[in-house]
Formats: C-alpha cells, structure tokens, sequence
C-alpha cells in the first residue's frame, strides 16, 4: 500500500497572532547592598491582570516562586483577591496611601520580597529607557 507524503491539511486562512508583548524589567545588579528597589518595570498598560503574568514570567529563573503581589498607587484599577499565573495562585493587593512613586512588591514566603519601581505606561520612551538603563548600570535611580 502506497501513502502520500507531504499532503498535510492546511487551513484556508491561517491565523497568525501577534507574539504578546516582551516584559520590560530591569533588575539591579546582584550585590550585598541593600536597596530599597530591586529593578525597575515599564508595562505596557494599566491592566495589571494582563501585566502580572507576563511579568513573572520574565523574572530571572534563580528567583523562587512569587505568591503575593502588592501594587502601590492610584494607576491600577480595583483587583481581584487572586490570579492564576502559570498553574499557581498569586495572591494581589493595592494600596494606594503609601507616599511616593508607584512601587510593585513581590513576595515568596520564606525566600524573600522583591520591590520593583513601576514606570507610568505613557512614559515616553527615551525617559524610561534611560531610567532602566541606570537601574541595570548602577543598581540606583538618578534624577533626570
């Protein structure tokens, strides 16, 4: 019996979505310092349930499992008390009394909290490309 090779159905209109979007995280140099701020997160929009799981995602892989998430300042709408990211629950908090710029704090039980400096999403693209450049240079932030 003879079978044809090659002649796979293909669908009259392939559909080809848009990769989502690239996480854009800096993270400060690993030293023995401590610091106040971790790195530096520039999402993409104010929607916080679509931004959380892309951002964890592109967290470094030596970091442990983030459970919880607080988000400081009045940028992000109300949450949920939880999402689901990659088969875990992350638990989510806003605050929004807290003085000073929006911070995320991420947080794994036992292993550590992470404070990361969140750039507004409409922040031009030279002012935030710089500020995370100087996050991945020197581990600090200097005014512009």
């Amino acid at each position: 019996m003879t079978t044809a090779s090659g002649n796979h159905p293909h669908p009259a209109n392939p559909r080809h979505h848009d990769p989502p979007p690239v996480a854009r995280l800096t993270i400060a140099p690993h030293t023995d310092t401590v610091r106040r701020i971790d790195g530096v997160w520039w999402p993409h929009s104010a929607d916080l349930l679509t931004e959380l799981p892309e951002l964890l995602t592109a967290l470094p892989f030596d970091w442990p499992r983030i459970t919880h998430a607080t988000v400081n300042g009045a940028t992000w709408p109300a949450l949920p008390a939880h999402i689901l990211v990659a088969g875990h629950v992350v638990r989510l908090r806003r605050t929004t009394g807290r003085p000073g710029p929006d911070t995320l704090c991420l947080v794994s039980p036992g292993n550590g909290r992470w404070d990361l400096l969140i750039i507004p999403p409409d922040t031009p693209e030279p002012e935030a490309v710089r500020m995370m450049a100087e996050m991945a240079r020197t581990g600090e932030l200097t005014p512009a």
